[in-house]
């Protein structure tokens, strides 16, 4: 059976270093760091008292006051970013079969910040339970897609996923996979997230997953350095429109890339750490690899879930040398969460737009904030450190790896007829 090709039509972003398409890939090439102190509660006491962001969003100035009861901050990154890229996709809503485009959105831990606050009301109060009665449906994870299809009326396949940190790259595969079987001609995918709390931040510091680095807190995010302490968290979405070929051609849509293939694998390890091999993490890109029916040597650039854990870091390479030989050398790698932080649910969707934005400008942003080699990783792989470096970017792999040991790539590719 001939699958149907995939490409993308439409893309929109909100990141901790730019709030649209265009702000996030300029500072993604400008090597921005999107650290900063905490503004979202108190962190006096806690561990860490900084994380990646979103800056300057006032959200009076998408919603109006009606609207955001309804709305937690992950489903409000959500709408923001999907709205950016119908803009662009063009997609003329009244001209399209509504039943024939879906939604697939994916959120690790989804309205975190509404759990807290009405359970928070509940303990300050004198037992007597007052819950918004909006409290379930802006909490659960699934709701973002819900309220995209109800904005853009699209009653084709619609639900969320939860892999945790590859939540989103999930989404994006099965909307790919529903569109190459011809279930759908089009969908809004992608994916965000809210975690930056006393809840998330507090959690993520009793696992010891995140930098205490205060002192540093710009260049906390060390992805292969042989200092780094754990990610930094970040917040925010990241929306792709994926569409069949021949109906983006049909109405003259501009194509920013091709979907190539998914690939899924599970570690079967542990909680929360990687295979300190990296089979999981070697198994997905095998997965991915033939199901775009690609050689390894065709692959240029890698975005690496890369956090900047002490295990993870190095269970990923060596997944990458098992599948790719002696091409992991030639190939560019680079991890972008060293500006971004860690978006969790949403990091692939917001890293797959990196890899897209490399395709479309021949350039691979950088792994910022390295100072210092680590002995135990290869350090012969090219992992484009501190600055961006140009060369032809046809092919682009983006990896993300979730707690449970849920792995996910996604392989897209410059678009040619």
């Amino acid at each position: 059976m001939a699958f149907r090709r995939v490409v993308i039509t439409g893309i929109g972003a909100i990141t901790p270093i730019g709030n649209n398409l265009e702000e996030y890939c300029n500072n993604l090439f400008n090597g921005v760091s999107g650290s900063d102190w905490i503004t979202h509660f108190d962190p006096s006491k806690f561990k860490t008292k900084f994380a990646c962001e979103v800056k300057n969003f006032n959200p009076r100035d998408h919603f109006d006051r009606k609207e955001l009861r309804k709305l937690d901050l992950y489903t409000q990154y959500a709408l923001v970013s999907v709205k950016e890229s119908m803009e662009n996709s063009g997609i003329d809503l009244e001209a399209i079969d509504k039943n024939r485009m879906g939604v697939i959105w994916g959120s690790g831990i989804g309205g975190i910040n509404t759990f807290l606050n009405e359970v928070k009301g509940f303990i300050e109060g004198d037992g007597t339970p007052r819950f918004s009665p909006f409290f379930i449906p802006k909490m659960i994870s699934d709701i973002a897609a819900g309220h995209i299809s109800i904005k853009y009326g699209l009653t084709g396949p619609n639900y969320g996923t939860v892999s945790a940190c590859a939540s989103a790259s999930h989404a994006i595969i099965d909307a790919m996979n529903y569109i190459r079987l011809g279930k759908a001609e089009a969908f809004i995918t992608g994916g965000s997230e809210a975690a930056i709390n006393e809840a998330g931040m507090g959690g993520f510091n009793a696992m010891q997953a995140i930098s205490v680095n205060n002192e540093e807190y710009k260049t906390a995010s060390r992805p292969y350095d042989k200092t780094r302490d754990g990610f930094v968290m970040g917040e925010g979405g990241g929306a792709l429109i994926l569409e069949e070929l021949e109906h983006a051609k049909k109405r003259g849509a501009n194509i920013y890339a091709e979907v190539l293939g998914g690939g899924m694998s599970a570690d079967a390890h542990h909680l929360a750490a990687p295979h300190p091999e990296g089979k999981g993490a070697r198994h997905v890109m095998i997965n991915a690899l033939s199901d775009a029916a690609l050689n390894p040597e065709k692959v240029d650039y890698i975005n690496v879930h890369g956090t900047a854990t002490p295990i993870g870091d190095g269970a990923e390479i060596k997944g990458i040398k098992e599948v790719f030989g002696d091409h992991s050398y030639d190939m560019n790698i680079s991890a972008t969460k060293s500006m971004t932080g860690h978006l969790l649910g949403a990091a692939g969707a917001v890293e797959l737009i990196a890899s897209v934005c490399a395709i479309n400008k021949n350039m691979v942003p950088p792994t910022i904030n390295h100072r210092e080699d680590d002995p135990e990783i290869d350090n012969k792989i090219n992992y484009t450190f501190n600055e961006a470096q140009e060369r032809k970017v046809d092919i682009a792999i983006s990896n993300t790896f979730g707690f449970g040991g849920h792995n996910a790539s996604v392989v897209v590719s410059k678009f040619t007829d």
